[in-house]
């Protein structure tokens, strides 16, 4: 059993333990997670993913992400904010997603905040709260990994000011997480001491 340092996977490379259970979550670690997301579109998908994941396990989302991706849209803003009630009754009926009411209405309501703000802005507006990298060292097992930070927080209050919903401290900072504004790979991931992972 891990005392939650890092372990090595299937190629012996060290990885963070919650990367191991299944591939599907192997190749998001070693491609994606904590590895830069910038554009509007992309940290909304991101944003709404991570509020359907809220109470539920990421691989549930991670495997229904295509589902997720066809019934919104490919999350582009401006499509998703144009929704109607039919769209809606559409969402809560479609298995390939979490039809949970809130979450979708959630969504749906976030996509035509996003809608008013300028192009560009959703990115700069988050970005702006990732915190110094220097400011905390390498996690060296998942108990040095915090659930929320003052940053999440900030990050959480300031997207609320601004209207969105299904946003608080847990959900931004596992938004901040996912998107690279911070790297919580463990001191001895492969996909923090490889140079491809830089």
């Amino acid at each position: 059993m891990s005392d939650g340092a890092a372990l090595a996977g299937p190629d012996g490379a060290l990885r963070c333990p919650w990367a191991l259970s299944t591939e599907d979550y192997v190749s998001y670690h070693d491609e994606e997670w904590g590895r830069p997301v910038h554009g509007d579109d992309a940290l909304f998908e991101r944003i709404s993913l991570e509020a359907f994941q809220s109470g539920l396990s990421w691989i549930t989302i991670l495997r229904r992400r295509p589902g997720f991706r066809t019934a919104f849209a490919e999350f582009r803003i401006e499509k998703v904010a144009a929704f109607t009630d039919e769209d809606r009754d559409r969402l809560l009926a479609d298995p390939g997603i979490i039809r949970n009411r809130a979450k979708i209405d959630a969504t749906l309501a976030n996509a035509r905040v996003l809608a008013d703000w300028a192009e560009g802005e959703l990115d700069e507006f988050i970005w702006s709260h990732a915190p110094d990298p220097a400011a905390r060292p390498a996690p060296k097992t998942l108990a040095d990994v915090p659930a929320v930070t003052p940053e999440s927080t900030a990050l959480s209050k300031a997207l609320k000011k601004r209207g969105l919903r299904f946003v608080g401290p847990t959900t931004a900072y596992a938004l901040m997480q996912a998107c690279g504004l911070v790297n919580d790979h463990l001191e001895n991931c492969v996909s923090r001491t490889s140079p491809a992972a830089r």
